[in-house]
């Protein structure tokens, strides 16, 4: 229009040559530049050798970004050099400009009728609650902006507030600079609703009435109107971030990080600070790429340094510190970071950094308060609150034994060893047991004559060459077999005190033989009985590495024992003497062995025989280790005293066949089948993909009736639907995995799903029953609140089976042992026949778990002798019936009172806080957690790369923030397998514990928060 001369330089010039912008502006005399700081910046660094620069011509050198708070120094820099080459300071000419209302304010020379130019010095305390007060520049915690001059002509601005109703700001606040003026953008091409919010707001004054006819333009610009109606920019409203009622700018921030050393470890332009939101505020992350040379210490002390900064200067903390490596930081068009996009990446775990500093101790105020404990409310109290408020203790029981079968067969069938001679006598080919291999083929066998003959061998063995007496105590060390049943019927048949061991691992002696080793010693066993194998293992020279071998007592191996029979068979005096001795070590690492006997014993079988109603014409499959609690009963016990035939699928042999047990059930048609979670896991996991191959095999689990899990631990709701989803296919009909729980003091407290009332008659696979869904929140208060599913904070607990005949169950306090409400949580006490008798330590620390086996209510039914199971539950009273029309009350297990965690006053259970973590990232494999010194530590196993380890340590402090309330003290990231998991899939938490407080756990990576 008016014929100007425009030299263009493209952005990918100015990259090879900084000056090139200068060196046109000398060659054609330009009379005005328009730049933006970072031109000038580049041009300061390249402009050293260079001697016949002048800027003298210059009456104008527009500065594009001079809204951005930095361009000052830029400026100021600028001049300071160029003063010398003919640029004159009138000339720098800020501007501010926005996308949507193009060019809003610039600033004139005052040779052509503009105002002297201002600097204001602001506090940046003041900023961030979005006032002005000015500040002395002496201080660190100030902002320097300069002026971005006057309106545009025929234009008008107002400054409004940021949220809600536009309403004009006092003079001493920052707003919104909105334009009114011809010469805006008028639309968002197809977006009416943001058009609206944008382009056409209303500003209005403190009384409501509008400022103006004609609607504004918002510019997404912060800042006020100075003296002179000078415009001044302070931020940019995308790169706000709110914490608590505070404003920060992104801009500062970095403008804060840069000054910290600089140059020496990250690059300049490329620092990105955005806010995320997490537990219902704004968390700031600053991410900025380390130069390649930068050593980890380094980049530590300039991290701390750039975190006290930050929290000196803007009084805020950092949530996040990322550094990642030079240039992986996402690009926009122009060479700057996308920060949109980093965002992204930072919330997905795609960032990759390759240094991480967490501080979500320091920034994160809004935690709800600790809970502080009410004073103690008596026994008596709450049993009158509970009558109060109609409801009703919680207390339920299994059938009545009395009224199931004849009482002279109970009676005679109270010592195994008798059963087992009847069976001999009276059905001698009938088969009792069936092994199978890895191949499916079966290795060997055991009818009741065949068993009763070994059992003799063995007894006769024992007395000769052990030379036992009668009460000794022998310790078994098979592998899964028939010759373990028959080991265990032969110290029966001689009166000895059996207890079941796992033989050590071949490849893994170091760690699996000193756990046999200690339970002989502390079992106080005369002998160990085993197979030739496994003695030539126990003597080996890897085995005297790993523990002292010549203070082992007599083995004898039975694989070639004399056949002799023994002159008489014992019998015992009472019911009441030790039968055998049950060893386990518990999830949190302690060896306990209970005592089990005779009466218990038998009314375990009993107990087991009527609620899976099993009898000689049966054929049950077993794929559980028989060393100790029901997976022993179920494999050593069950079968003599009932009868029925058991085939045997050792669950090691499923590691080179996994498709065995599943076959097995199919081949023998085994209507009642029972496994652990860590079988269910291998089958789920291994054969997900195959159920066509093993189809066209003839696999067909449609005679299953009833596959129950065995476990002494809260039911895996998520594996047994996804194991039920997937075989469902070969015929596993919908309702058939149901769960069991059992524990130390008594091994079967529930067995069998509930197949009740009319739903049982029709045989329907009607919604499940025992899912209830609790609220978590109030769990950790021990409270039970059920919500709808869905809804949040809603924890999914399946019921654990049906309370076996004659077992009693009551909800106790923890600390009152008052019985409590339905709605309580509290510890399951068990009151049944076949109770163990106590524990069998050798340190005689009895004293100290005497009430786990006869603890009585301290208020109510004070009489009856109940055992305490140490595992926290309720009961609630279903709509269901059962067999005897009565309404079925269900029991659900929460958790090992041993292993929840006491934090912030509320009780949380480990299981619940790894769910959400497992859940936060697709690379997390597993995860356990436990405390150190009030410390949640948080161990995740990393499936994948390890640059992607450190991208799991937000996520996961993120999750448990919002889940749980929980700040995470340490992430600790570590390869898979690394978590240890005993023989029943369960996680031995304090074992690892242990690992990472001796510094044993080799991990890729631990994160301290701060």
């Amino acid at each position: 229009m008016n014929r100007m001369h425009v030299v263009s330089i493209p952005y990918a010039l100015m990259k090879a040559n900084p000056l090139s912008w200068i060196q046109k502006v000398c060659f054609y005399k330009a009379r005005a530049a328009l730049v933006k700081s970072r031109d000038m910046h580049w041009s300061l660094l390249a402009q050293r050798g260079q001697r016949d620069v002048s800027l003298s011509s210059l009456r104008m050198l527009i500065v594009a970004d001079g809204a951005n708070p930095w361009s000052i120094s830029s400026c100021d820099a600028f001049l300071n050099v160029f003063q010398s080459r003919g640029l004159r300071p009138e000339v720098i000419c800020p501007c501010a400009s926005s996308p949507e209302a193009l060019t809003v304010a610039i600033r004139r020379p005052p040779d052509l009728g503009g105002p002297p130019p201002r600097k204001a010095v602001l506090s940046m305390n003041g900023l961030s609650y979005g006032v002005i007060r000015v500040d002395t520049e002496e201080k660190l915690s100030v902002l320097t902006v300069q002026d971005v001059g006057q309106v545009m002509p025929g234009a008008n601005v107002c400054v409004v507030k940021l949220e809600g109703t536009p309403y004009l700001c006092k003079t001493d606040e920052v707003g919104e600079i909105c334009v009114n003026s011809s010469a805006t953008g008028t639309a968002y091409y197809g977006l009416l609703g943001i058009t609206k919010n944008v382009f056409e707001a209303v500003p209005v004054t403190a009384g409501g009435a509008p400022v103006f006819d004609r609607p504004f333009t918002r510019t997404g610009l912060l800042g006020f109107i100075g003296p002179d109606n000078l415009v001044f920019i302070v931020g940019k409203l995308d790169g706000l971030m709110v914490t608590g009622v505070r404003r920060h700018n992104a801009d500062d921030v970095v403008a804060t990080a840069l000054a910290v050393e600089p140059m020496k470890f990250v690059y300049r332009g490329r620092i990105a600070v955005f806010s995320v939101t997490v537990l219902h505020d704004d968390r700031i992350v600053l991410v900025a790429e380390q130069r390649p040379d930068a050593s980890e210490e380094d980049s530590f002390q300039w991290m701390s340094r750039v975190l006290q900064a930050i929290d000196s200067i803007h009084q805020v903390g950092v949530y996040c510190l990322a550094l990642v490596p030079a240039n992986t930081l996402p690009k926009a068009p122009l060479g700057g970071i996308h920060i949109s996009e980093t965002k992204q990446r930072f919330l997905e775990g795609t960032l990759h950094p390759c240094n991480v500093l967490m501080c979500p101790h320091t920034c994160v105020t809004n935690l709800p308060k600790p809970r502080q404990k009410p004073p103690e409310v008596g026994p008596a109290s709450m049993i009158v609150g509970n009558l109060v408020a109609g409801k009703r203790i919680a207390q339920a029981s299994g059938r009545e034994l009395a009224h199931l079968e004849d009482s002279d067969q109970a009676r005679k069938f109270l010592f195994l060893a008798d059963v087992l001679q009847w069976r001999a006598h009276t059905t001698p080919d009938h088969p009792l047991f069936l092994l199978l291999n890895a191949k499916g083929t079966v290795t060997s066998t055991a009818t009741c004559v065949q068993l009763h003959k070994r059992a003799e061998r063995v007894a006769a063995a024992l007395m000769e060459k052990g030379r036992l007496s009668v009460g000794d105590h022998v310790a078994l060390v098979y592998p899964p077999g028939v010759d373990l049943i028959a080991a265990f019927y032969g110290c029966l048949y001689c009166g000895c005190v059996p207890v079941t061991v796992r033989p050590p691992h071949p490849q893994n002696l170091g760690t699996t033989l000193p756990t046999v080793k200690m339970i002989v010693e502390v079992s106080k066993s005369a002998c160990v009985l085993t197979t030739q194998a496994v003695t030539r293992l126990l003597r080996s020279k890897e085995a005297a590495a790993a523990v002292d071998i010549r203070t082992w007592p007599t083995i004898l191996d039975t694989d070639d024992i004399p056949k002799k029979k023994v002159a008489s068979i014992f019998r015992p005096p009472s019911p009441d003497v030790l039968a055998y001795l049950d060893f386990s070590v518990s999830t949190t690492g302690i060896l306990a062995g209970v005592k089990m006997s005779h009466a218990a014993t038998s009314a375990l079988c009993r107990s087991i025989k009527l609620q899976c109603e099993l009898y000689p014409s049966r054929q049950i499959a077993i794929c559980l280790d028989p060393y100790c609690g029901l997976g022993f009963a179920l494999w050593c016990l069950c079968s003599v005293y009932s009868g029925h035939q058991s085939v045997l699928v050792p669950p090691l042999e499923l590691e080179s066949n996994v498709s065995l047990w599943l076959s097995a059930v199919s081949q023998y048609k085994a209507r009642v089948t029972f496994c652990s979670y860590s079988v269910m896991e291998m089958c789920t996991k291994g054969l997900g993909a195959q159920t066509g191959v093993l189809r066209m095999k003839g696999v067909n689990l449609s005679c299953v009736r009833t596959c129950m899990v065995v476990a002494e631990e809260r039911p895996r709701i998520a594996l047994t639907q996804s194991f039920s989803k997937l075989f469902k296919d070969l015929g596993l009909p919908a309702r058939a995995v149901s769960t069991t729980f059992g524990c130390r003091v008594n091994v079967a407290i529930c067995l069998q799903p509930n197949r009740l009332g009319k739903l049982a008659e029709q045989g329907t696979a009607g919604p499940d029953p025992t899912t209830v869904y609790v609220d978590m929140r109030a769990l950790r208060h021990d409270r039970v609140r059920l919500v709808e599913r869905g809804s949040p904070h809603s924890l999914p607990l399946m019921e654990s089976g049906k309370i076996l005949p004659g077992v009693k169950v009551i909800i106790a306090h923890t600390e009152t042992k008052g019985p409590l409400g339905d709605s309580h949580l509290g510890e399951i006490w068990v009151s049944s026949p076949h109770n163990a008798t106590g524990y069998y330590t050798v340190y005689g620390e009895e004293a100290l778990h005497a009430d786990h086996f006869s603890a009585r209510l301290s208020f109510g039914d004070t009489q009856t002798i109940w055992a305490r199971t140490g595992y926290l539950g309720f009961l609630r009273r279903t709509e269901l019936t059962d067999a005897s029309g009565g309404r079925h009350d269900a029991l659900y297990v929460v958790g090992s009172l041993d292993e929840t965690l006491e934090l912030r006053g509320m009780r949380y259970h480990p299981i619940d806080i790894e769910t959400s973590v497992i859940r936060a990232h697709r690379s997390v494999a597993e995860c356990a957690v436990f405390t150190w010194t009030n410390l949640l530590v948080v161990v995740v196993e990393l499936d994948g790369l390890e640059q992607d380890a450190l991208d799991l340590v937000a996520l996961v402090t993120n999750v448990v923030l919002e889940e749980h309330y929980l700040v995470v003290g340490v992430v600790v990231i570590v390869d898979p397998g690394v978590i240890p998991i005993n023989s029943r899939g369960e996680k031995q938490r304090m074992h690892l514990r242990d690992g990472f407080l001796a510094d044993q756990l080799d991990p890729i990576y631990v994160a301290y928060n701060m």
